[in-house]
């Protein structure tokens, strides 16, 4: 790892809040591919979610983070109902004086309500996943900000309650002659009018970690969407079922966000090794072993694992969701996202649907 630089005294220059452990690791990449020494003057500030795994690997990856040299803030930003306040009071002057601000979740309440108050002349999105797309399409398109599994649904009290603090922090987010907007991105997007894209080729990861021993046999990469209501849950076992026989795939990395008991079905229907990793997926892939073939649905790491397992020889391969997969109460907008995200990736084998799964 080399010399640990000395952490910055005083204000920070720039202030990163992250909530989920990809965050975290694209504020790394971000301050790597940089090579700014206005980047050592960094303060990443956790906004800690009750989850215990992602709270797992937020602290492994901040672990790191304090090794690259930044100074790490942890709040407990969810500890209870006055928590935000507290959280959102304890940062309020450090947040006025930054003079750039690096969010990972454009469309987080709780990131929104903090860009009402900056006065940062410079802001960074770096990439919480695939959303990334969707940000700047609904952005660049003069749309609300909203998640792509929630548009065509109707929206709820607190939704309209919240509406002018969205719109405040949307215009914080729109270019202007006072401000600069910077989208760090590993993912592959549209026009993006005023907006510095600035691409993520995971330099850091490959730099830190392997690469990897390879195994003879395949992985499979889980998904969220059963949780974030998108994919009928019998559906899905049933998909990860074929898809590991089709393959011969043993293990199953389970994303942080699936349920315990959708997991523990998972393991007893298919057969199937599930691993929770402890760090996020690409650092995983990265340290090894992995295995020679990475099976996922549409997600994040159908863009993120080829470049992080550049030159190594491991092959992604990304199978698409049916639309009879999906649940009645679904998004209009999600077969046509989760097509995109697979017909964006680049590097990848494109498996054929498993029509049989709609029968």
């Amino acid at each position: 790892m080399g010399v640990v630089p000395t952490p910055a005294t005083g204000p920070p220059g720039t202030l990163a809040f992250v909530e989920s452990p990809v965050q975290l690791l694209n504020v790394l990449e971000w301050a790597h591919a940089k090579a700014d020494p206005k980047t050592n003057d960094l303060t990443v500030v956790v906004l800690s979610p009750t989850d215990p795994m992602t709270r797992g690997q937020l602290r492994r990856m901040a672990e790191l983070a304090r090794h690259e040299g930044m100074r790490v803030r942890w709040e407990e930003a969810r500890g209870g109902a006055g928590a935000p306040f507290q959280t959102i009071g304890g940062l309020a002057s450090a947040l006025r004086r930054a003079r750039r601000v690096v969010i990972g979740d454009p469309f987080s309440r709780y990131v929104q309500l903090l860009l009402t108050i900056t006065r940062a002349r410079d802001l960074v999105v770096v990439d919480d996943g695939t959303a990334t797309m969707e940000f700047v399409a609904q952005l660049t398109g003069g749309e609300r900000l909203e998640r792509w599994h929630r548009r065509g649904g109707r929206r709820g009290p607190r939704d309209l309650v919240f509406g002018p603090v969205s719109a405040i922090a949307r215009r914080r987010l729109t270019p202007s002659g006072a401000r600069t907007v910077e989208v760090f991105t590993a993912m592959p997007l549209g026009e993006a009018p005023g907006i510095t894209v600035t691409a993520n080729d995971f330099g850091w990861t490959r730099a830190r970690f392997g690469p990897p021993r390879i195994s003879r046999g395949a992985d499979l990469v889980g998904t969220s969407l059963v949780e974030t209501g998108v994919v009928d849950p019998d559906r899905y076992v049933e998909a990860v079922t074929a898809l590991a026989r089709a393959h011969g795939a043993t293990r199953y990395f389970a994303h942080r966000r699936e349920s315990a008991d959708k997991l523990h079905r998972l393991a007893v229907e298919t057969g199937l090794e599930i691993v929770r990793p402890d760090l996020p997926l690409e650092l995983i892939a990265r340290r090894g072993p992995i295995g020679r073939l990475i099976l996922s649905f549409p997600s994040t790491v159908v863009h993120t694992l080829p470049l992080a397992l550049a030159g190594t020889g491991v092959q992604v391969a990304v199978c698409d969701v049916n639309p009879l997969w999906l649940r009645e109460t679904a998004s209009p907008r999600a077969q046509g996202f989760l097509s995109g995200v697979t017909t964006t990736a680049r590097d990848v084998q494109r498996l054929p649907a498993l029509g049989q799964m709609s029968t």
